[in-house]
């Protein structure tokens, strides 16, 4: 896929941050979006932005985890646009805490959105995609699909879901013929609002835990991230990694294997603190 114009592209998460700056990104490239949210006032602004470049857009409220409700809003999309090319997987949450301290809802509700969410939508738009000829999957992972992180095992669990889950897709794709690109896109610390709008186990402050990961995680605008992202679905790469960040830590488990669980830990006592340490 060279370009963007006259692309249909589905983006759930649309309300803010990397989802907004991908539907801004790709409106402006002359690109048609279908775009969701359970965030209604930040749809409607990401609506009103889009309208206000010309850009031609259905935006819905969407909840990820409604698998039947996925599968009549991809029918929907197809029907009012006639064809679907693209969907970004990128609605998520993210829940902070120990396995030993956290409730098991808490931890059911980050899979349900986190990789509950991506495998409805890819398997919602995958006959779309595949019959559009030129299409394209792409899933939103987190570096946190490269390696683990104490406090963070349910969305560790979930985003490594969402990497095997693309991953397996793509090679799928590849040995059925089918005219189908498929990206896994690992972001690092992006300047969005995921860190302040996650919950955390009790005894845990959610909004000390946002402010320090905004203050020393939170390297790259998500309007960076979108470009990079794009370039990346442009040249049909299998992975992505954004940020520099990512780029590190990538490299880092690459060089020390499991090593880096130990090496990792000084770092990571300060970010995500826990109460009965």
């Amino acid at each position: 896929m060279q370009g963007f114009a006259g692309k249909v592209a589905v983006i759930t998460g649309a309300g803010s941050g990397i989802g907004q700056a991908l539907a801004l990104e790709l409106g402006r490239s002359g690109a048609k979006l279908a775009i969701s949210d359970v965030n209604m006032d930040g749809l409607a602004e990401t609506e009103a932005k889009l309208k206000a470049i010309g850009a031609e857009v259905k935006a819905d409220r969407l909840d990820v985890t409604e698998r039947e409700a996925f599968l009549a809003y991809a029918d929907a999309v197809n029907a009012h646009f006639g064809k679907v090319n693209q969907i970004y997987n990128n609605a998520g949450i993210g829940h902070t805490g120990d396995i030993e301290i956290c409730e098991f809802k808490d931890m059911d509700r980050v899979m349900d959105v986190d990789f509950g969410g991506v495998l409805n939508g890819t398997k919602a738009f995958l006959p779309y995609i595949i019959a559009s000829g030129d299409g394209h999957v792409i899933n939103i992972s987190s570096v946190f699909g490269l390696f683990s992180c104490s406090g963070q095992a349910a969305y560790n669990a979930a985003k490594f879901a969402v990497r095997g889950l693309t991953e397996a897709l793509r090679q799928e794709m590849i040995m059925a013929g089918h005219p189908v690109g498929v990206t896994t896109v690992h972001p690092g610390g992006i300047k969005t609002a995921i860190a302040r709008n996650a919950t955390a186990a009790e005894g845990l402050d959610a909004e000390q835990l946002a402010k320090l990961f905004d203050k020393r995680a939170a390297h790259t605008s998500p309007e960076k991230a979108a470009k990079v992202i794009l370039n990346a679905v442009r040249k049909n790469k299998a992975r992505v990694l954004v940020g520099p960040d990512a780029k590190v830590l990538d490299i880092v488990v690459r060089l020390t294997g499991s090593g880096y669980q130990r090496l990792f830990m000084p770092v990571l006592s300060q970010l995500i603190p826990a109460p009965h340490r």
